[in-house]
C-alpha cells in the first residue's frame, strides 16, 4: 500500500461526560461537565482529528454531548454514535446538519445498528438483528436524500415511507459516515454506505480478510471506503513497563467484574466480538504487541483489544495496520484522561516520525 500525501491518516479520540472504564467504576455525577471538559480538550492539545461520543440504551445523549464537546473546543471533529431507527431520519439528518452548521463543518456520524438483544430492548426496539440492518440500509438511504436532494423526495422501504422528504439545511460539506459490523447483512450495508468501515483491534490476517471483503461490497457501488481499526494503546517507557502494566490492567479489570459480581462473560451476539474471542483463543498477545486478555476477560464487549510496548513499538504496530489500508486509528485508554495526554505527547508524534521516515524511505527506494 503506497504511502501517499493524499491519503491522510486520522486519530480518533473517545469521549464520555465522566470518568469510567474496564478498571474504574464510575466517578461524579452522571454528567461532569468539568471532566467532559478537560476530556475534550486533551485531544483537541494532543492533536487528534475527532473524538468519537457513544451510545448505549442509559446513556446521556450523545448528539447533545457532542454539542457541549463543539462548545468548549475549537476545532476538533465530532464523531457521534446514532442508534439508527430511534429517531426519524428525516428528522436526524436535520439535526445532524443544523449542528454540522452550529459547528462549522465538525460533525460525522457512527451509525449504529445495534449488537445486544437485550440492551435494545431497553428502548423498546425488538427487531432482530437482521431486521436492524435492513432498517439501518434504509436510514441511511433517506439521510443521505435529505442531505443531498434539492427537490422532495419520496421513498418507500419495508422501514420507512416518506412522501415529500426534504431538508432546507444541508451539511456545509458531506457528513462522513462510519460503520461498523461483521455479519453478512452488515458488510452489504458496509459496502453500499460506510465513508468509513470500522474495525475493532483485530489480527493484522484478520484486519487484511475483512478489509477485502468489505472492498468486494463496496465494489459494485462505485465506492473506495477509508478503514478504521480501534485499538487500546498500552504505553510505558520500556517494553518490560508496558507488558507489566498490561498485566496490572487485567488484574484491575478482574478485580472490578468482582467487586461488581459478574461473572464470567456470556456468548456475544455479534460477529465482531466473535472474531476478537477467536483471536484471544489464539493466545494472550498476537502479531507482537496485540494483547487480547482484556477482551477474554470482558466477553470481548466492545473495543477492548491493546497494543503495547514504548510509543515507538505501538507506533510501529499501528504502521503494520497502516500499511494493509488502514488511514484511521481510534484509540482511547484504560485511564481515558491521562492516557489521553500520553498519547498526545508521545504515541501520536511518534506515528506520524514513523510514517514520516518510511514514506522518505519509500520515496528514495
Amino acid at each position: 500500500m503506497s504511502l501517499l500525501p493524499s491519503e491522510p491518516t486520522e486519530f480518533i479520540g473517545f469521549v464520555a461526560p465522566r470518568e469510567v472504564s474496564e478498571t474504574h467504576a464510575p466517578r461524579g455525577p452522571v454528567i461532569d461537565s468539568d471532566y467532559l471538559r478537560l476530556l475534550a480538550q486533551a485531544h483537541e492539545w494532543g492533536g487528534f482529528d475527532r473524538v468519537l461520543v457513544a451510545s448505549y440504551s442509559t446513556a446521556p445523549d450523545p448528539l447533545l454531548i457532542a454539542a457541549e464537546v463543539a462548545a468548549v473546543t475549537d476545532r476538533i471533529g465530532l464523531m457521534i454514535a446514532h442508534r439508527t431507527g430511534f429517531t426519524a431520519p428525516t428528522v436526524a439528518a436535520r439535526q445532524f446538519a443544523t449542528l454540522d452548521h452550529l459547528t462549522g463543518g465538525r460533525v460525522a456520524i457512527h451509525a449504529i445498528s445495534g449488537g445486544d438483544d437485550r440492551d435494545l430492548a431497553k428502548d423498546g426496539d425488538h427487531l432482530t438483528k437482521d431486521e436492524r440492518y435492513a432498517r439501518t440500509r434504509e436510514f441511511l438511504d433517506i439521510v443521505r436524500l435529505c442531505w443531498t436532494s434539492q427537490t422532495p423526495f419520496d421513498y418507500a422501504g419495508e422501514h420507512y415511507r416518506v412522501a415529500g422528504g426534504f431538508s432546507e439545511v444541508k451539511p456545509v460539506t458531506a457528513i462522513p459516515i462510519y460503520f461498523g459490523g461483521a455479519s453478512a447483512r452488515a458488510l452489504a450495508v458496509a459496502g453500499r454506505h460506510a465513508d468509513t468501515y470500522a474495525l475493532w483491534g483485530e489480527t493484522q490476517a484478520q484486519v487484511r480478510e475483512l478489509i477485502g471483503r468489505v472492498r468486494a461490497e463496496a465494489a459494485p457501488h462505485g465506492r473506495d471506503p477509508r478503514f478504521s481499526l480501534s485499538v487500546r494503546p498500552i504505553l510505558a517507557e520500556t517494553e518490560e513497563r508496558a507488558w507489566a502494566r498490561a498485566d496490572a490492567i487485567l488484574a484491575e479489570t478482574r478485580a472490578l467484574r468482582t467487586a461488581k459480581g459478574l461473572g464470567p462473560a456470556g456468548a456475544p451476539q455479534n460477529e465482531g466480538s466473535r472474531r476478537l474471542l477467536a483471536a484471544a483463543a489464539a493466545g494472550p498477545r498476537l502479531d507482537t504487541r496485540l494483547y487480547t486478555a482484556i477482551a477474554a476477560e470482558t466477553g470481548a464487549a466492545g473495543n477492548s483489544t491493546a497494543l503495547v510496548g514504548t510509543p515507538e513499538q505501538v507506533a510501529d504496530a499501528l504502521l503494520d495496520y497502516h500499511d494493509l489500508g488502514v488511514r484511521t486509528f481510534l484509540i482511547r485508554g484504560f485511564d481515558p484522561l491521562e492516557d489521553a495526554l500520553q498519547y498526545g505527547r508521545a504515541l501520536l508524534p511518534a506515528f506520524r516520525d514513523v510514517l514520516g521516515r518510511r514514506s522518505g524511505a519509500a520515496e528514495a527506494a
